[in-house]
């Protein structure tokens, strides 16, 4: 199939010389993976969404009778339009090269799941249960037949499974793959009758997701591991090894691993079943809590949107195929509920960013769009205003320029904490009203979130989440630091600091410096030798740590972040 070996890491590579630099009419920007039937990409489309393009190997594309069973298959794919599934975008069947693009979806497998956090708890795999029954009531509906319905062919994101690779089996059987007795699918997810290269239905893929179930609960296939010519023989001639499986699941595992098609259940029965249960009820929403914490940690699952005013605008599924590589550990604070593992990220890239200026009030900062523009009111633009209000002290926006090193006196060692160029504060004086500056933290203690995250953004589609510590496409993060031509972009309200040299500072010394010292851009040049800087949350909950590690002009921007949380 198209998918590397289950459990595989999709890792991101450049393109090589061999490999084309446009398919389609999208330009491919690299590569994600490859399998016994081809290549896949990652991919644009014009209007700068990403996909998974994946090409056919020369070998099938020049098998008449393949060509023929993978048109059928891409003409039934394109009519599935379920909400847990990959979403078929574009195909080209009659190209030198056939193709098919799909929604790009960067979380990691169910496979890749188990293997970093272990078994799942039984809430989880019951609603895993009920997403990818519902995905495969979609593409039965469309006349199709999955095949190879196992842990790599499911990936997770935060609001529930995605289903990958339905149907193109079919085209891969149809080739000269058959004629060495192989058949396309997994062995120990492979229901008995396609083992034995009979007919397959709608309930082959149901004993797949059977196997399935057991795997993700046990973190051991209900037919072992070992040879495939084993394997194939335990799923034909017996039982399935129950034991390590929680008894809540014994019996909806044996209902769908039955030998014979007919008394297995169908997709509805096994919703209706998930309903039924105590730990889920009549309906199962995959809402905040749906999985351990360490998992959510790295898929980015729900999480508070915040106010409405700071709420990203409700778009498309985000593509999962691709997540660049980043390595982390998933922590939450000691004695915290729900840690019980830690977890590694997935790595990302990250562009490099420009210093900060000074920010008087964050109030007055540019909104989200303006900010990826660039754009900022002109000096004499805000010198018009100031006239204007007769003295009055707004700002109604502060010039791009060059960023100044902070190095100057802190205001904090010489008791003044005033702006340049601002009055001088009245002894006495309240530092309330209107404009004023949150009042500074003091005793405020932070405990360690996620450590170490090494992000990667490929291009400027893409920012880093930095409650989740992970790369997510732009405009889809509440908080979130994104990456403009030369310099990092703050979200809205959030706050930088950046302390002098490259010495390491506390989360405490972040938020001292972030009250005295503030800036609000962050110029790339200004982080040579990964010299760190701050950056606090809307809230003021939370903040981050982050060293600028590689940018490169025009291409990928990795940083190292560590995060903090107020105990």
């Amino acid at each position: 199939m198209f998918a590397q070996p289950p459990g595989a890491q999709p890792a991101r590579t450049a393109l090589s010389a061999d490999d084309p630099r446009e398919i389609g009419g999208y330009r491919l920007h690299a590569r994600l993976g490859a399998g016994g039937m081809g290549v896949v990409y990652l991919a644009y489309t014009p209007g700068g969404r990403p996909i998974a393009l994946k090409a056919v190997r020369r070998e099938f594309a020049a098998d008449p009778e393949f060509r023929e069973r993978f048109a059928q298959e891409v003409a039934g794919a394109r009519r599935i339009h379920g909400l847990f599934t990959a979403q078929v975008v574009d195909s080209g069947e009659d190209d030198r090269t056939p193709w098919l693009a799909t929604a790009y979806v960067p979380g990691p497998s169910l496979h890749q799941v188990v293997q970093r956090h272990g078994p799942l708890p039984v809430r989880s795999v019951l609603l895993l249960v009920a997403g990818i029954a519902e995905a495969l009531q979609a593409i039965h509906r469309a006349g199709v037949v999955h095949r190879d319905l196992k842990p790599a062919n499911v990936l997770i994101a935060g609001d529930g499974p995605r289903v990958i690779d339905f149907g193109i089996a079919r085209a891969a059987d149809a080739a000269a793959l058959t004629g060495t007795g192989v058949r396309i699918g997994t062995a120990a997810f492979m229901a008995p009758e396609q083992a034995l290269g009979r007919p397959v239905t709608a309930a082959t893929d149901v004993f797949g997701l059977g196997a399935l179930v057991g795997f993700v609960s046990s973190g051991v296939p209900p037919f072992g591991n070992g040879p495939e010519s084993g394997a194939l023989y335990r799923v034909v001639h017996e039982h399935p090894d129950l034991a390590p499986v929680p008894p809540e699941l014994h019996d909806l595992v044996s209902w769908c691993l039955a030998k014979r098609p007919e008394d297995r259940p169908t997709t509805g029965e096994l919703i209706a079943a998930v309903h039924a249960h105590p730990l889920v009820g009549p309906r199962p929403e995959f809402t905040e809590g749906w999985l351990p914490r360490s998992v959510l940690a790295e898929v980015g699952g729900p999480a508070d949107p915040g106010p409405p005013s700071r709420r990203p605008q409700a778009g498309p599924p985000a593509p999962e195929h691709f997540r660049p590589t980043v390595t982390a550990t998933a922590y939450s604070a000691p004695g915290a509920a729900g840690n019980t593992s830690g977890g590694a990220y997935p790595a990302a890239s990250v562009e490099p960013a420009r210093a900060v200026d000074p920010a008087p009030d964050r109030r007055d900062r540019p909104d989200r769009r303006d900010r990826r523009r660039g754009r900022r009111l002109p000096v004499w633009a805000a010198a018009a205003a100031l006239l204007a209000c007769a003295g009055a002290a707004y700002w109604f926006g502060f010039p791009e320029g060059e960023w100044e090193d902070p190095a100057a006196p802190d205001p904090a060692a010489t008791g003044s904490t005033t702006s340049p160029g601002a009055p001088a504060a009245t002894p006495g004086a309240s530092a309330t009203g209107p404009g004023a500056a949150p009042p500074r933290p003091t005793g405020v203690a932070y405990v360690p979130g996620y450590a170490g995250a090494r992000l990667t953004a490929p291009d400027s589609g893409y920012e880093f989440d930095l409650r989740a510590g992970k790369v997510v496409p732009a405009e889809t993060a509440p908080w979130y630091l994104a990456r403009g031509t030369d310099a990092f972009l703050l979200s809205e309200e959030s706050d930088a600091f950046v302390p002098d040299g490259n010495a390491s500072p506390t989360a405490e010394d972040c938020a001292r410096g972030i009250e005295t010292r503030p800036v609000t851009t962050l110029p790339f040049k200004a982080f040579t030798k990964e010299r760190p800087f701050c950056v606090r949350s809307p809230d003021q909950r939370e903040i981050v740590i982050v060293r600028l590690v590689e940018a490169v002009a025009g291409g990928p921007v990795t940083i190292a972040v560590d995060h903090f949380g107020r105990s």
